[in-house]
């Protein structure tokens, strides 16, 4: 394994993160909904997902779910089903347009919906198991699959950690009440289509 190959994963992780996705729409709706500190601990609940997986990874238990089809399908639904709960509470929100005084709160609510999003979005499995060992070279130890791993969450980490510090600074716009109903409307779409997308994929 060579410092070369390490840096190509590092750029295309990258790109991959910068892609929009269920943890993108849980960070910003709870941001918006408990501020930065929620916001906070939302995204280190993804993020100890995805040191949880790839640590897994590391260690052949990813592999072993994935095999196990009656384990994955429980992981997939059961992703399918908390995303349409994200999205049902956000768009449920957004019809009664009535917001409590925006506080930092409920950091530990953040933290299990940050890490219930990724912990049971299948993709991030497959990610490390099909994805990632396409930058190992042969015969590489399992420690450079856990570098790898845990690169990929302290690039995510990285990377939503700005957006909250992004969110919070235009906070006092986003969280007029016309503006707010309409982020918690596109915010609950967004959960309830990836949840349709990832209930319509073939495993």
């Amino acid at each position: 394994m060579s410092w070369s190959r390490y840096a190509e994963f590092l750029a295309f992780a990258l790109l991959l993160i910068l892609v929009p996705g269920p943890d993108f729409a849980v960070v910003t709706k709870n941001t918006l909904s408990g501020g930065r500190q929620r916001g906070n601990w939302t995204a280190l609940g993804v993020s100890s997902s995805n040191f949880v997986q790839g640590t897994a990874a590391a260690c052949g238990l990813s592999a072993l779910i994935v095999r196990s089809q009656p384990v994955f399908h429980a992981i997939k639904w059961a992703g399918v089903a908390y995303l349409v709960y994200l999205g049902a509470q956000a768009i449920r929100s957004a019809i009664r347009g009535e917001y409590a005084d925006a506080k930092d709160h409920a950091v530990a609510s953040g933290w299990r919906q940050g890490f219930l999003s990724n912990i049971t979005n299948p993709k991030v499995l497959v990610f490390y198991l099909a994805v990632l060992p396409q930058f190992l070279t042969q015969g590489a130890s399992a420690g450079w699959v856990l570098a790898l791993a845990w690169s990929h969450a302290l690039l995510g980490l990285g990377y939503l950690l700005v957006l909250i510090t992004f969110l919070h600074a235009i906070r006092g716009f986003l969280t007029r009440r016309p503006v707010r109903r309409a982020l918690d409307a596109t915010t609950g779409v967004a959960l309830l289509g990836f949840s349709a997308r990832l209930a319509a994929e073939h495993s």
